[in-house]
């Protein structure tokens, strides 16, 4: 298909696909780790919890390279993970992305816990409210945030380079992605190519951004009524 500047041959759609798969098993795996350890950091008080903060904190910067390295070291052949041979295919990829991106949720979600849970129980057992209806009041009181978070885990996901290069390999109809599909087009000094993927990965990032204000609207228009 030709859509003007946008060129969607074989490879492309092959790409995309890849791509698509990589980033929507690492938003939701890196999602509802981060989330659930963010909750449980927030809530239980232990000896060396501001440490562990400050770990989760250090490794929200954590750059791609090294966590590629990393994960790259426990699968290669004769590392601890190499029996599993999955290094160099998607399944590699998503375990890199989601060691990559799971401590950034967790520096988020523990932020705006720690920021909005006191209030909500404190209300919550004014109004008598189990511990179960208090969860359910908890999570409605965060959708915008959770919200941000799932677009900001699967933005990280969709763009990274560096990490799923090392693991993925950049093989073709396997393991390339819309970035290292880009970053290996620049060299080969195909650039319109290069632009058709660009073009299509900022439309990808648009329309989820899109949907995701779509569904705080819809939530917001719920609650009005």
């Amino acid at each position: 298909m030709n859509w003007g500047i946008i060129n969607l041959s074989a490879d492309t759609l092959s790409i995309i696909g890849v791509t698509l798969r990589m980033s929507f098993f690492s938003t939701l795996i890196s999602t509802i780790l981060g989330a659930a350890f963010g909750l449980l950091l927030e809530k239980h008080s232990f000896h060396g919890k501001k440490i562990v903060v400050r770990i989760c904190r250090t490794l929200m910067g954590m750059p791609p390279v090294v966590a590629g390295l990393i994960i790259y070291l426990l699968l290669m052949r004769r590392g601890p993970l190499g029996f599993l041979g999955i290094l160099f295919t998607v399944q590699a990829m998503v375990i890199a992305q989601v060691f990559l991106i799971t401590p950034i949720i967790t520096g988020m979600i523990y932020t705006y816990a720690a920021r909005s849970a006191p209030s909500i129980r404190a209300f919550a057992k004014t109004m008598g409210a189990g511990r179960l209806q208090t969860y359910f009041l908890f999570i409605k009181e965060m959708s915008g945030e959770f919200y941000f978070v799932v677009v900001t885990a699967f933005a990280r996901a969709i763009s990274e380079v560096g990490a799923v290069m090392i693991v993925g390999g950049n093989i073709q109809h396997k393991t390339r992605t819309m970035t290292t599909a880009i970053s290996m087009l620049r060299n080969m000094g195909d650039f319109s190519q290069g632009i058709t993927l660009g073009i299509l990965l900022l439309l990808i990032a648009f329309l989820l951004q899109t949907l995701s204000d779509f569904l705080r609207r819809n939530e917001r228009n719920e609650e009005n009524f």
